[in-house]
């Protein structure tokens, strides 16, 4: 029975965290397909990763409230409904809109499959064992995607990597419902006041962004991004019990460890746009060999991920969290070799290094994050850090795409450039203050990595 629990939660955060990266591939032929310049291909991806950053927090929130195997089912249907919603858009509005719609479905369900875990394997090396193998089969998500991608886009069109989700989320929904057990709802309020200008901060802010980079800086909306940040840490400062308690950030290892994992998204995700761009738009690689070129970018993060988790439990993770930052940094640095006419193997340098970047920072930042909360906060900074990590990718792609411009444009090489000189900078950044800031780490727990 928790065997089965485990396979099926397992099974539908792949789904999900699928489509974190395999839209990447389609979005040439989406473009092509669809008539859509490069900023509505920025919200092809940032439609998705706003929806979910934005209400992460509140989905766990919901699980607490109504019961965390309900609300993983309402996520599901709607996952699978906004999939299908995708696949038969007729537009790139309408495609933007059911991304968002996916994305409300997944914060729903993401935090929801770790909890029912948790609950269902309450002992400590049962549930460690059982967190690692979601963490793994999460990782291995990433590499899938582009591979998999690849082969639908060149095979069935892109509307096929939505379309697949359907019947995968229709067998899931089943499973749950015989599989996993009912849990007690617990009489949490729901902060919708923060959700609205949390997730309301992050939609303007990116939206700005990318107009920046289409129309050129409209400072109004820089100011209402602003304005609505402000509101909502008032709102959080006034509240008994604030979705987001801004207490947890004034401890060193959690604030560091949270902008740790904004920033390596910022970069990664940011990149990963331009470099899907580079391979279809500039190189001509078809979706199929565009989706295998990008492997040397996430298989490190599959199969280096355990290992370095274990070397944090070992050494701590700040250690293993610089070593990430610096090496990822020099991975953009290789970036700035690469120009329109160059080979994929001046390009597979600079991948291979940022994947073993990304590999050695994601478990380091989680578990500097969570090496110091207060008691019965643990949950909370977990989906804190997760927050931080959406919110950051989706800032970088909107950033990235603003300064690369169009592929193939005169901009885009200089763009690439500069994008890469912005993101080594930021992660040098993150490891001066990893540095000189005095962090807590009490313990460095294996099941967190």
């Amino acid at each position: 029975m928790k065997r089965n629990v485990l396979i099926v939660m397992c099974a539908g955060l792949f789904v999900v965290l699928l489509d974190v990266t395999i839209v990447n591939v389609a979005l040439p032929s989406i473009a092509a397909d669809r008539h859509a310049g490069l900023a509505d291909l920025q919200w092809v991806v940032d439609g998705y990763q706003i929806a979910l950053a934005g209400l992460l927090l509140t989905g766990g929130t919901l699980g607490d409230r109504f019961g965390h195997r309900r609300v993983v089912l309402a996520g599901f249907a709607l996952f699978g409904v906004a999939s299908a919603g995708c696949a038969l858009a007729p537009g790139v509005g309408a495609l933007v809109a059911a991304r968002a719609v996916q994305g409300v479905g997944a914060a729903l369900l993401l935090p929801g499959t770790l909890a029912v875990i948790t609950r269902t394997f309450p002992g400590g090396k049962e549930r460690a064992r059982a967190i690692g193998v979601w963490a793994a089969v999460g990782s291995a998500a990433l590499p899938a995607g582009p591979l998999l991608g690849g082969v639908l886009v060149q095979t069935f069109g892109w509307p096929a990597i939505f379309a697949i989700n359907v019947p995968l989320i229709v067998v899931i929904f089943v499973a749950v419902l015989r599989v996993a057990p009912a849990d007690v709802p617990e009489p949490r309020p729901v902060d919708l006041p923060s959700t609205v200008t949390g997730a309301g901060t992050l939609l303007v802010l990116t939206y700005a962004v990318i107009e920046a980079g289409r129309e050129g800086p409209d400072w109004r909306l820089f100011a209402l991004a602003a304005a609505l940040l402000a509101a909502f840490v008032l709102i959080e400062k006034r509240r008994e019990s604030p979705m987001l308690p801004l207490g947890l950030l004034r401890r060193p290892s959690i604030a560091v460890g949270t902008i740790g994992s904004a920033i390596m998204n910022f970069g990664i995700n940011g990149m990963m746009l331009l470099i899907t761009l580079y391979l279809q738009g500039v190189l001509r690689l078809s979706p199929m060999t565009a989706g295998a070129a990008l492997l040397p970018l996430f298989a490190p993060l599959a199969l280096l991920s355990a290992p370095f988790g274990r070397l944090v439990a070992r050494h701590g993770p700040r250690l293993v969290m610089l070593a990430g930052l610096v090496t990822l940094a020099v991975g953009m640095g290789l970036l700035l070799l690469v120009r329109a006419a160059s080979p994929y193997l001046v390009l597979l340098p600079a991948l291979t290094v940022i994947g073993l970047g990304a590999a050695l920072l994601t478990p380091s930042v989680v578990a500097l994050a969570m090496s110091d909360p207060p008691p019965g906060r643990e949950g909370l900074v977990s989906a804190i850090n997760n927050t931080a990590r959406q919110a950051g990718g989706a800032i970088g792609v909107a950033v990235f795409g603003a300064l690369a411009g169009t592929p193939g444009g005169p901009r885009f090489i200089g763009g690439l450039h500069g994008a890469a000189a912005l993101a080594g900078a930021a992660y040098l950044g993150v490891t001066a203050l990893t540095l000189t800031v005095g962090l807590t780490t009490r313990h460095h727990d294996k099941t967190l990595v």
